[in-house]
């Protein structure tokens, strides 16, 4: 597995938990969350990077929400599913403000993460609306 993709799901479970259990962020910087045995198999790399998408995710929420709900067409925000939408955080936070990254790599990796972790038609859900949001921002 790339070890962006690690980082990446590393920081879709940290939002996962901000949004369902309200943990602080920065017990979600620090990973306390994770038992020890498993926060070892993450070299410093994925933290790094983990870390920036979970801060830079958290401290742009209003904007990154804001630009998935201008993408739901017959579906209210507040329906969906935590596990999509910190799928769709992390995604929208990256097409948004990580330039430095390919448009179509943060796309393929939501919805591989999607596949993995979310319901079974998740992923196509998660492609239109990080989709939307790529369109969106290139005009």
């Amino acid at each position: 597995m790339a070890s962006r993709r690690k980082a990446r799901i590393l920081a879709f479970q940290a939002l996962y938990a901000w949004d369902a259990a309200g943990t602080p962020v920065p017990e979600l910087l620090s990973f306390s969350w994770l038992e020890p045995e498993r926060f070892e198999t993450y070299e410093e790399e994925h933290r790094v990077f983990a870390r920036l998408l979970i801060a830079g995710t958290i401290e742009n929420i209003g904007e990154v929400d804001a630009a998935i709900r201008a993408q739901l067409q017959n579906w209210s925000f507040e329906r969906l599913k935590r596990v999509d939408l910190a799928i769709l955080r992390i995604g929208a936070y990256s097409l948004m403000y990580q330039k430095d990254i390919p448009v179509q790599i943060t796309i393929d990796e939501a919805i591989e993460i999607a596949k993995e972790y979310g319901a079974e038609d998740s992923f196509r859900f998660v492609n239109g609306v990080l989709d939307g949001i790529r369109k969106a921002r290139a005009t």
